[in-house]
């Protein structure tokens, strides 16, 4: 694998500019790369590869939807396993595969919190929002191994720096103090990816999750901290979970859960994912591929009126349930701090 080809454009960004490297520098060289394998049951057919990477913090390109400028992304791959995952497509910058590769190939930036920690001492950095989970699962079962998130956590709160994340998994609460002290000194939105709570769906389209019953719990959980905790519906699947019925099933178990929002996001297929997804579909739903190809013949999203109809419904059962406003992981500060020497204000910007 062509690890030390991988550089700044090859899908993942630069930190600030003041490191001096020039814009194809490599984020790693292939020296700096160990493999390792664990004999456990939770790790078994997992490959790790360790890399020191080079930088952590990591622009967001100008022509993303994301209204975000800058995220950390401790791994790349993911054993959530997800059929969908929009980030399939990165792995093949490394020569990994975009199927069982994505799924099983972990790259861990081991030196994440200490690097974070010193870019956000950096002069240059002007305390802008960072977004983690946006790529992968900072709190896939990687992370229970290799505890990145609470060094990233704690770099954040130390520097008063806003962020948020979004997650499907459970180990967050391990970091729940962590949260909670970061939030007394600074913007902190947690958001929660739940895109419907059948059982049967669950177990083949996200099979390396936790339940959506347990993630759920998480949202409860966070909320009797008081940390308000919103949902991300995503995905919801064309033709599967779609049905208003399990729409309804999905808001009601979501406003049970004292979420503060509720964002719906329809299933996008971009290249590395689609043709995954499509061949998982192939073999447990055939009779609904031709009806995808169709759905998505003018590229990677579903028609706008498809998108219209489900926000609209999903806003409408929201309200429904006494779901509030529908913006996912809403910001929650408990009291405003002092400012800190005289730099400007960072810019909240939402998760999604």
């Amino acid at each position: 694998m062509r690890w030390e080809n991988l550089t700044t454009g090859s899908g993942e960004s630069e930190g600030p500019a003041e490191h001096g490297r020039a814009a194809d520098a490599a984020l790693f060289g292939a020296d700096a790369v160990v493999t390792r394998t664990f004999d456990t049951p939770e790790f078994r057919g997992i490959t790790f590869h360790e890399v020191r990477a080079r930088s952590i913090l990591n622009r967001v390109p100008g022509a993303s939807r994301m209204p975000f400028e800058w995220t950390v992304n401790p791994y790349r791959g993911c054993t959530h396993a997800c059929v969908y995952c929009f980030a399939r497509k990165t792995h093949s910058y490394l020569d990994l595969d975009t199927g069982l590769g994505f799924d099983s190939q972990i790259v861990v930036k081991v030196n994440a919190p200490e690097l974070l920690r010193r870019q956000l001492g950096s002069r240059r950095w002007q305390g802008d929002h960072v977004a983690m989970g946006t790529n992968v699962d900072c709190y896939q079962r990687a992370e229970g191994r290799y505890r990145l998130m609470p060094g990233i956590i704690g770099a954040l709160r130390d520097h008063a720096n806003p962020f948020s994340i979004l997650t499907k998994g459970t180990l967050i609460l391990r970091d729940l103090d962590l949260l909670t002290e970061a939030a007394e000194v600074t913007d902190v939105g947690i958001s929660v990816s739940v895109g419907f709570t059948d059982p049967e769906l669950w177990r083949t389209v996200e099979p390396g999750t936790p339940s959506p019953e347990r993630r759920l719990d998480v949202v409860r959980r966070l909320g009797e901290r008081g940390i308000g905790c919103g949902v991300l519906m995503a995905p919801v699947i064309p033709f599967l979970s779609d049905q208003e019925d399990r729409l309804r099933a999905t808001v009601r178990a979501i406003a049970a859960s004292g979420a503060t929002s509720v964002t719906p996001l329809v299933l996008h297929l971009r290249p590395g994912a689609r043709e995954w997804f499509m061949a998982w579909l192939a073999r447990h739903h055939p009779y609904l591929v031709g009806r995808y190809r169709r759905l998505y013949a003018d590229g990677a999203y579903a028609p706008k009126w498809y998108q219209r109809r489900i926000t609209r419904q999903v806003h409408d059962l929201a309200r429904e349930y006494g779901i509030g406003p529908a913006r996912a992981g809403m910001p929650r500060r408990t009291e405003r701090p002092e400012p800190v020497a005289e730099a400007p204000d960072p810019v909240q910007l939402t998760l999604l």
